[in-house]
């Protein structure tokens, strides 16, 4: 198996482990992205695998993208000259879509906050698991941004065209009991059994017929990675427009000084 870097890999009988480590927030950039999907496709190509769990280290499950980084903030400038089209192989969101594009079940465990792309991340799989501590949030437009990673696509599928409106346009932050409520979680148990019950649920997948899972899975998310490859196109021409206005480096310095962001509509 792979060696990886910013994730472990495992695989318990026919399941299969993705654990990302980078604690404490588990900020993601297109290298993990990237872990991620590979790690997907060795499971798909591993007969003995039948389903799949994401979780991770430290204190949230993914704090969606580090803005503050400045490797990420020369990348995103070498990655923004046709934004909708023809982008480079290494763009987060072409490993993104990757994820999307992978074969079996995967059981996402949230323990703490999914936060932005982290959230984005969290609706890829097909179930989650979480507890009343974890927090969900598409804080997009908190940062003067748009929201990314597919998210306009799929969290309404997921959780419904109004629902999801109210994700994006306050940029709350959701708690495990109200996203069971809503179905963005699948199951809520108390925050030392996250993990334990995501292993427990997919074992019960990994119980049914390797053939049928996959058959199955195709068709009820048939066209999902072609939807999420097209919402990313658009959603990643928005967020470069609105990269350079004055409101999102408001918003990213207001989001880091844990302030109300004083935004001027430009």
């Amino acid at each position: 198996m792979t060696k990886y870097t910013d994730i472990g890999v495992e695989t318990h009988g026919h399941v299969g482990l993705i654990e990302i480590r980078k604690p404490p927030l588990n900020f993601f950039d297109v290298a993990l992205i990237n872990q991620i999907a590979d790690a997907l496709d060795e499971f798909d190509n591993n007969i003995e695998i039948r389903s799949s769990v994401l979780a991770a280290q430290g204190k949230a499950f993914c704090a969606g993208a580090n803005f503050g980084d400045p490797a990420r903030q020369e990348q995103e400038e070498r990655a923004k000259s046709d934004p909708a089209s023809s982008l480079p192989i290494n763009h987060l969101y072409v490993q993104a879509v990757r994820i999307f594009r992978n074969k079996k079940p995967i059981v996402a465990a949230i323990h703490g906050a999914a936060i932005g792309g982290g959230l984005g991340l969290a609706v890829s799989a097909d179930f989650r698991v979480t507890c009343p501590e974890a927090r969900f949030s598409a804080n997009f437009t908190k940062l003067g941004f748009h929201p990314g990673f597919g998210l306009t696509t799929t969290l309404p599928e997921l959780i419904g065209k109004n629902n999801a409106e109210l994700m994006f346009y306050t940029s709350r932050r959701v708690t495990g009991e109200e996203a069971h409520r809503w179905g963005l979680a699948n199951v809520l148990v108390s925050q030392d059994q996250v993990r334990s019950e995501a292993m427990k649920l997919a074992q019960e997948i990994a119980e049914c017929s390797p053939l049928g899972l996959v058959s199955t899975r195709a068709t009820m998310r048939a066209g999902l990675a072609d939807r999420v490859l097209a919402a990313t196109n658009h959603e990643l021409a928005e967020q470069t427009k609105l990269r350079a206005t004055e409101d999102f480096k408001e918003g990213v310095k207001a989001t880091a000084e844990r302030r109300v962001a004083n935004f001027k509509g430009r």
